[in-house]
């Protein structure tokens, strides 16, 4: 979301951000329509003007007997109001097109963010450990799941549809196992506060951090209204919507374990099998909020965190800068987090850690107070996967696999599985 004023006073700046992502010049017509919308308000305002001098001059008219003068007048105002109720209507009208124009455009990218048309074009920053090395044929995480007769994905669609599945015995365990892990390593060693939101949000949150209304189909919708949260971020950022903070409160960090659920709307005939894409996913989510000239260091920090749980998990994984023309929404500036999958050959993503700037606080209209200062700015906001816990099971499954199908435990994850060092094929009783 932008500031029109801001769009007057420097054009060619945000015309230029908007042309790294491909748009074309957006600047000038938003200009037009605010003129055009600034107009009527000031037409409003002589007309208003016009309208308390006329019933003032009705009252002095009647008060001096003059009727046939106030009579008139009394013409004048009537033809005033209509014309006011007409102006005021057209200022709604204005205003409503002007909002929407500015909420549907995206986020202007930061100075440092790689130039490119795709994801064929993000640059890799560093990667972490080693290609693990099998003397077999390493198999992908659906095979292997199934194989272990804890992965059902015939028994979900015959609850759901296509896009889900059935975890059982010890692969819901380690489900459960990756999310303690996660939440107990963000809110004891990196001090962000657990959070247990909402699922079902109202369309002001969803429009908050840039999900409404551009991206409406991607949403599952209730029948009275409510939307289910595509992540955490969207409660979690919109805690602080419609609020001022004190500066000495920032950095404000917060974190959630929740469901998520995602239309995949335009992810047809991609990843139809197993877990990677699915309209639920369960996810560890990291939400930063703090001041402008903080937000840098903030999103390295950030993306850190996230990174340390592929550590102690010893995966291997590489960090990407995405380009202009893959970056997200709301993203000033985004790193993903792409972890190896033996099984499939290739890095995929687990995590986006995202700036977003005053992008989404404006949206929000959340706002803090720096120190010793009456003015008001407002704060920047950050996200990321800290991970996403159904691809960090792929990611284990895929890595950790033995010739015989059986899944070594994580030795970081193995007290959360009551000890168990490597799970075994079950008959499935489902």
């Amino acid at each position: 979301m932008f500031d029109i004023k801001a769009i007057r006073d420097d054009p060619q700046k945000f015309d230029a951000g908007w042309a790294r992502r491909g748009l074309e010049p957006q600047a000038h017509w938003l200009m037009d329509l605010d003129k055009e919308r600034r107009e009527v308000t000031a037409r409003l305002q002589e007309l208003q003007g016009a309208r308390n001098e006329a019933s003032r001059k009705i009252g002095r008219a009647k008060a001096s007997g003059e009727d046939a003068a106030a009579a008139v007048l009394i013409d004048d105002v009537a033809n005033l109001k209509s014309e006011i109720q007409r102006g005021e209507s057209r200022e709604r009208e204005l205003g409503l097109a002007l909002a929407q124009a500015l909420s549907a455009l995206p986020n202007i990218p930061a100075q440092d963010v790689p130039e490119g048309a795709d994801e064929g074009d993000n640059v890799e920053l560093r990667r972490h450990g080693e290609k693990p090395a099998f003397d077999f044929n390493p198999k992908e995480h659906f095979d292997l799941g199934s194989a272990l007769g804890l992965m059902n994905f015939e028994a979900a669609a015959k609850l759901s549809g296509a896009r889900f599945v059935v975890l059982s015995g010890a692969l819901a365990r380690l489900e459960r196992a990756l999310a303690a892990f996660m939440l107990d390593l963000h809110t004891t060693e990196f001090g962000y506060t657990e959070i247990d939101p909402p699922l079902l949000v109202q369309d002001s949150t969803m429009f908050g951090t840039g999900q409404l209304p551009k991206f409406a189909d991607d949403q599952f919708h209730t029948q009275d209204g409510m939307w289910l949260i595509p992540t955490a971020e969207v409660p979690l950022t919109n805690l602080v919507r419609d609020s001022i903070l004190d500066e000495a409160a920032l950095p404000m960090r917060l974190t959630a374990y929740t469901p998520c659920f995602r239309l995949e709307a335009g992810a047809a005939g991609k990843d139809t099998r197993g877990m990677i894409r699915q309209h639920q996913f369960s996810k560890v989510e990291l939400v930063s909020i703090t001041t402008p000239d903080t937000s840098g260091a903030e999103h390295e920090r950030l993306t850190h965190c996230a990174e340390e749980i592929l550590n102690r998990l010893d995966l291997h994984y590489r960090v990407m800068a995405l380009c202009t023309g893959d970056l997200g929404f709301s993203a000033h500036k985004t790193y993903d987090l792409e972890v190896w999958l033996p099984g499939q050959n290739k890095f995929r993503e687990i995590s986006s850690c995202s700036l977003c700037g005053e992008f989404q606080a404006r949206r929000m209209g959340a706002r803090y107070r720096p120190e010793g200062e009456k003015k008001t700015r407002h704060v920047h906001t950050l996200n990321g996967s800290g991970l996403a816990v159904g691809r960090t099971l792929v990611a284990l499954l895929e890595n950790y696999q033995n010739a015989d199908g059986s899944i070594r435990v994580p030795q970081a994850l193995q007290s959360y599985m009551g000890g168990l060092e490597v799970i075994q094929p079950v008959q499935l009783a489902l």
